[in-house]
């Protein structure tokens, strides 16, 4: 049994994940920014045995959630293995940006890579503890390449697949593995309004779950760094 910390689960991605880890024998420690997303939701802790999910406040904004989160979580759990970062967001601010956009251009590098690093470097001690850590960051194919004009986001994911390989470097001895799964486009709000793919054509949530649940059953010397996710033809 894992013991999974998890941010970004009320999104589409992150919400299958965490049911699906919950229905295989997993404890799961969600962080999310509204508490009342998950009633009524396959995640809703009612629905589940006492002691197996844990919701926590959490604002990826907010450096302090994030110690008070991991702190509840070694309080009710002992410690944790695992984690799991899902948390996101969309910017279209292009390379040219107008004056002002400057705000939008510092949320977005909180969010998809400050936030996460923050995040890793609290758990890493509680990972070490466990002799068996893992790490799996939903980054994106844009922090592998850059298309078109997305230059605030395509800039936060390059940054975040270079911490990745950094913790990967950095964990290796304390047998910590690290997974850089980068999807391009997955069905969930975040591509409401692309026009140009069908979404049954779009990696799907599940999908993505099936592939954290074969990485969390893999043994360590056969754990993938990097998982290159195309739902249309790249160059």
């Amino acid at each position: 049994m894992r013991t999974i910390v998890i941010s970004g689960a009320s999104s589409g991605i992150g919400l299958n994940i965490a049911h699906r880890e919950l229905k295989a024998g997993n404890r799961i420690s969600i962080g999310i920014r509204d508490l009342e997303s998950v009633k009524g939701s396959v995640i809703d802790p009612n629905n589940w045995p006492k002691g197996k999910i844990l919701i926590n406040k959490y604002d990826a904004l907010d450096k302090s959630s994030a110690k008070k989160w991991l702190e509840s979580t070694v309080s009710n759990f002992g410690g944790f293995d695992t984690l799991i970062n899902c948390s996101g967001v969309l910017s279209k601010i292009p390379f040219l940006y107008k004056e002002g956009d400057e705000e939008e251009i510092l949320s977005v590098l909180n969010i998809n890579f400050l936030a996460i690093w923050n995040l890793c470097r609290l758990s890493w001690k509680h990972l070490c503890k466990s002799k068996n850590g893992r790490i799996i960051v939903l980054v994106s194919m844009s922090g592998k390449r850059s298309k078109g004009d997305l230059a605030a986001y395509s800039s936060s994911k390059f940054a975040l697949m270079s911490l990745c390989q950094t913790m990967k470097n950095k964990g290796w001895e304390e047998n910590i593995r690290v997974t850089a799964i980068c999807p391009s486009w997955v069905n969930t709000k975040m591509a409401d309004k692309i026009s140009s793919l069908e979404k049954s054509k779009m990696t799907q949530p599940e999908d993505i779950a099936e592939l954290c649940s074969t990485i969390l059953k893999l043994p360590m010397q056969s754990v993938p760094f990097e998982l290159a996710l195309n739902c249309n033809y790249e160059n």
